[in-house]
């Protein structure tokens, strides 16, 4: 049985511990202790810090997972690697490329198994339609189109993620990268980055919007829209082929049903015949990534985004910040 800690006890951090399967929690930590204290409180013996180096610390930690704030991803989990953890990290993973490349090197170094909770690719519509591309059954790739949205909440623009210095960007570093990694989980990398950056409703030093045109060597497009003026929750993610269509609607909850839905053109043309699958009930998304974590460590490959996934993701996205400063 693999032992666990979890660094960051709010929201994300409670989801991990909910969805870490026969894994022991062992210890917690956060900032503030009562939080620390709910999340402990249904793990018999689970130990409660508010210093994360005490928990990644433990002899009796083989994992760690750091669900904090942007800006304290990358120094509690190089604290783990230097302690030969494991590590589930969550995205973005850094604020910046250039943030997260010491721990890229420490992670090869120490020879730990180090993923990166893009948990999108674990939703089962997703993990469907990529089997589906994967098979041929779209033909080559044309180009994806993939819109994210949600309209925040009173008082949103006081929060962390409205902070540069804590969250390292906005809505294209929160929302936004999830669709740059599905992209690139069908298309592989992109050459070519052009974006724009708006704020449009929040007064926040953020951006509340970004658009993005990226394109492949072999010409493939994504076309991208990641929003916080989504006034109804939205993800909508589309995958066109030669042959065919894959549309993925929905993640549950107030983003509605997920639904994917297959458009596969006739010989003839006209109205594509069509086939559709709903994935109603509780998101397993979190559950499936952990499991394919832990396949990681003991030797499997796995659908898991690596450090190296996000590095490339924060890529683009520094890449649009740098296009915005430009034009500033």
């Amino acid at each position: 049985m693999k032992r666990v800690a979890i660094v960051g006890c709010g929201l994300v951090g409670a989801k991990r511990a909910r969805a870490r399967g026969d894994s022991r929690l062992v210890a917690v930590a956060d900032r503030d202790l009562e939080r620390a204290q709910r999340l402990a409180q249904e793990s018999p013996g689970c130990a409660v810090e508010t210093d994360w180096t005490a928990v990644v610390s433990r002899d009796d930690v083989d994992i760690v997972l750091v669900a904090t704030s942007n800006d304290s991803l990358v120094p509690v989990a190089l604290g783990a690697v230097e302690r030969r953890k494991h590590i589930l990290i969550e995205k973005p993973a850094a604020r910046s490329a250039a943030e997260l490349a010491p721990l890229v090197a420490a992670a090869r170094a120490a020879r730990v198994t180090v993923r990166v909770g893009f948990n999108h690719r674990f939703h089962p519509a997703l993990q469907k339609a990529r089997a589906i591309f994967g098979a041929g059954d779209l033909g080559p790739l044309l180009y994806i189109r993939g819109r994210y949205g949600h309209g925040g909440r009173v008082g949103y623009e006081r929060e962390w993620r409205a902070d540069p210095k804590v969250a390292g960007g906005g809505e294209l570093l929160d929302q936004g990268v999830h669709l740059i990694d599905l992209s690139r989980w069908f298309a592989g990398d992109f050459i070519h980055v052009a974006g724009h950056v708006s704020t449009f409703f929040w007064d926040m030093p953020v951006e509340d919007n970004g658009f993005l045109l990226l394109r492949t060597v072999d010409g493939q497009v994504a076309w991208l829209h990641a929003s916080w003026t989504e006034w109804k929750n939205l993800f909508s993610f589309e995958v066109f082929g030669l042959d065919g269509k894959l549309q993925v609607d929905g993640l549950g909850g107030s983003y509605g049903v997920e639904r994917l839905t297959l458009y596969r053109m006739r010989p003839q043309m006209g109205p594509p015949d069509i086939k559709a699958w709903d994935y109603p009930g509780e998101d397993p998304s979190w559950r499936e990534e952990y499991a394919a974590f832990t396949r990681a460590i003991d030797g499997d490959a796995t659908a898991n985004a690596t450090l190296e996934d996000a590095a490339a993701a924060l890529s683009i996205v520094g890449q649009v910040y740098g296009q915005a400063r430009a034009h500033s």
